[in-house]
């Protein structure tokens, strides 16, 4: 089972649901993509937990006040544990036209598609977000 995508899952159906706030198992690369999230506003909040061996996240998801509509529309994985997807710094995708977010995971760690574009590097395209 791929963690990364039951993650992506989670959120998905979190979301469909109207949950406003949800909890998965935490892991070094789940925080870096709960962080990125955060940062270019796709959730309220989150907050790392230690309890248990392995820790969790909790994640506050974003709806718009007026029209009740998600923040988040679609989220997709890209790269599998069947099939990864690595691209160049030249190859790396424009999700919507720039208005979406893909999430790359690279050797000077997990960043946008736009930071990775400006630094220059390549890596392993992990999710789409819009």
């Amino acid at each position: 089972m791929d963690p990364i995508s039951d993650f992506l899952t989670r959120i998905r159906n979190a979301v469909k649901a109207r949950h406003k706030v949800l909890e998965v198992p935490a892991s070094n690369l789940k925080k870096d993509i709960t962080r990125i999230l955060y940062e270019k506003g796709y959730i309220l909040n989150y907050k790392f937990e230690d309890k248990g061996p392995q820790g969790s996240i909790k994640i506050a998801l974003k709806y718009d006040e007026a029209t009740r509509q998600p923040a988040i529309r679609h989220l997709e994985r890209v790269s599998t544990p069947g099939l990864r997807k690595y691209v160049g710094s030249e190859e790396l995708p424009r999700v919507l036209n720039g208005l979406g977010i893909a999430i790359v995971s690279t050797s000077q760690g997990v960043m946008t598609d736009k930071e990775a574009r400006q630094r220059g590097i390549g890596g392993e395209v992990i999710c789409y977000v819009y």
